[in-house]
């Protein structure tokens, strides 16, 4: 099981209106001076590498977790090498079972995400969502990149919130209120190493069979998931498919 944040209802919301105007730099030194174990899950978009040099100005070493589902681009991966190389980062890097993907893939093909979102999903849940479930456990609070401007499912991000689907521990997003233009004048300012794939049209960057450029001034998530229509572009991490925060359970349980 993973560490409970043992926090209430009543200290979420308090949290939540005490927080809410803080810089994200403030979010990180309180999480790390409130739970005893602080891990940053990141998937190496720019906003991981804002969150992780913020970090690394706080503390010694930063725990971060990132996941390889086993389809990234190459890219992602050098990313990850140039950080761990750079910064006093302690980089656990997460992969599915085996034996789930091959269930998986035996039962609906390599490629299955491309022909229903009900298997795009199970894909997302057996090479994401399970494997974070399993890097959560013992930790007392996760730190994300999300931001409110990403999309309408993030529009309402709270700063700080309890993961019910994750035993109860706290999920910390402290970039929550800021735009695209504030983390990359964050990046200019201190020269913070970023995905290549950024300068390449790509604003969102996820599994490279599912990952697209954009054109310029387009939907920053058109490029996930191009061939669904009218569906949640999410992956189940931290919205189910209709949209609304995740609170437990498996996708799998319901998809396979």
């Amino acid at each position: 099981m993973a560490a409970r944040a043992d926090l209430d209802q009543r200290e979420i919301e308090r949290l939540q209106a005490e927080l809410a105007a803080a810089e994200p730099e403030e979010v990180l030194a309180w999480a790390y001076r409130r739970f005893p174990r602080t891990a940053i899950v990141a998937s190496f978009q720019v906003e991981s590498s804002v969150l992780i040099d913020m970090a690394c100005r706080l503390r010694d070493q930063v725990e971060v977790i990132t996941l390889d589902t086993g389809r990234l681009h190459q890219e992602t991966f050098e990313i990850i090498d140039t950080f761990q190389q750079r910064y006093p980062v302690q980089i656990r890097v997460v992969s599915p079972d085996p034996g789930e993907v091959a269930e998986m893939t035996g039962r609906h093909g390599v490629n299955l995400f491309y022909r229903s979102p009900e298997l795009r999903l199970l894909c997302c849940e057996v090479r994401k969502s399970r494997p974070l479930a399993r890097a959560l456990r013992g930790v007392d609070a996760w730190v994300t990149g999300l931001r409110r401007d990403q999309s309408p499912t993030r529009a309402v991000t709270p700063v700080v919130a309890l993961d019910e689907a994750h035993g109860g521990i706290a999920k910390l997003a402290p970039l929550a209120a800021w735009t695209a233009d504030r983390v990359w004048e964050y990046v200019r300012r201190h020269q913070v190493p970023y995905h290549p794939l950024h300068d390449r049209g790509y604003p969102s960057i996820g599994c490279a069979p599912c990952t697209r450029p954009v054109q310029p001034g387009g939907d920053p998530r058109s490029g996930r998931w191009w061939w669904e229509q009218d569906t949640v572009k999410e992956c189940g991490l931290h919205w189910d498919p209709s949209g609304r925060p995740r609170r437990g359970g498996a996708a799998g349980d319901r998809l396979g």
